[in-house]
């Protein structure tokens, strides 16, 4: 398979990212991760080049495609022999692609995976109305997996992803946020697309509800690693590892765990500045130092890595009733990697 020029660049880039952790990975998926971004290549065609240039430029910029690798683990793992999982992997991709467009728009960000956002280079309004066309085209192709039950898992999916993101707006700048309600958000928001990629890898070869479930939550509790490092490394990553912007979610008032952490055991005092500068309208240099130290002193960080730490152990406890082959070990490995990564 001749793969398009921007698929080449991306799959070069993408191993070599993921080889000082995931040996076993690499080898197992080169091949179905060409036929993927050959995949997405081909789902972006659109008769709009605004379409196909707004989504290239997101697709290609350096994601690590961690939901189409996890679908077609799973599907590997359950000894899946048709071909449909290529197809739903690239599904995966487009619906998470279509919410980081939107994200993007509502956080107001700069920069994405260290490049410029789309909506900072073509806008609000495409950016809004590009990620629409990859919800709706993702519709189109998971109905060629001819699975109502693969459908209704993805498009529940959707729904959650949704309300998420609204619970996630409510709960900006509210300092009473816990963690109970935090991960609430976690798992609507993030963790649930990376469940039901894994499901759908079960479902897709036919396995007994025991296994399909475990599939799911496994991913959950991958979903929920991945988030938790996720918003640790935006209080400690260089901008150049992380691709965005170093205290981004200070900035957006969002309430993670770093900060619950640190919040929970401050002073009056010091939960007093805290409020102040959430509920700034400009997050100034000294302001966020202030907060990381606050972080840093109550243990926030090593506090949020532990948990996640805790959650790919719970992870790996579900995969228990799969035989040990290339394929498990390739999910435990991608399960590490989740926790152990720097950007």
């Amino acid at each position: 398979m001749v793969l398009p020029s921007f698929s080449c660049r991306f799959l070069q880039c993408q191993l070599e990212g993921f080889r000082e952790f995931m040996d076993s990975v690499i080898a197992l998926l080169k091949d179905d991760m060409g036929a993927v971004e050959a995949q997405i290549k081909q789902n972006l065609s659109s008769d709009v080049q605004l379409v196909s240039q707004v989504g290239e430029y997101i697709l290609s910029s350096g994601g690590k495609r961690i939901r189409p690798m996890l679908l077609l683990l799973s599907s590997r793992l359950c000894n899946y022999q048709g071909d449909k999982h290529i197809e739903l992997a690239s599904v995966v991709e487009f619906i998470h692609t279509a919410t980081l467009l939107h994200d993007d728009v509502v956080d107001s960000a700069d920069l994405r995976r260290g490049n410029r956002s789309a909506n900072s280079v073509w806008g609000n309004q495409a950016s809004v109305l590009v990620g629409d066309f990859l919800f709706a085209k993702s519709f189109s192709v998971m109905v060629n997996s001819e699975s109502l039950k693969i459908l209704k898992i993805l498009s529940d999916t959707t729904t959650e992803l949704a309300e998420g993101e609204i619970q996630q707006l409510i709960n900006t700048c509210d300092l009473e946020v816990n963690e109970q309600r935090y991960l609430q958000v976690v798992r609507d928001k993030t963790a649930i697309l990376i469940a039901a990629a894994c499901q759908v890898g079960g479902v897709l070869a036919g396995v007994d509800e025991q296994k399909e479930l475990a599939l799911r939550e496994f991913g959950l509790e991958i979903g929920i690693a991945f988030q938790l490092m996720d918003d640790a490394l935006d209080y400690v990553a260089d901008e150049a590892d992380f691709g965005k912007e170093r205290g981004h979610d200070l900035y957006e008032g969002k309430m993670t765990l770093p900060l619950i952490c640190a919040f929970a055991e401050a002073t009056e005092q010091e939960k007093q500045e805290i409020e102040r500068i959430v509920e700034a309208e400009e997050l100034l240099p000294e302001d966020l130092d202030y907060v990381c130290n606050l972080i840093d002193n109550y243990g926030g960080i090593e506090y949020t890595r532990k948990r996640a730490a805790d959650r790919i152990e719970l992870a790996k406890k579900q995969l228990a009733i799969f035989p040990d082959n290339e394929a498990r070990q390739a999910l435990f490995d991608l399960a590490d990697y989740v926790v152990s990564r720097n950007k």
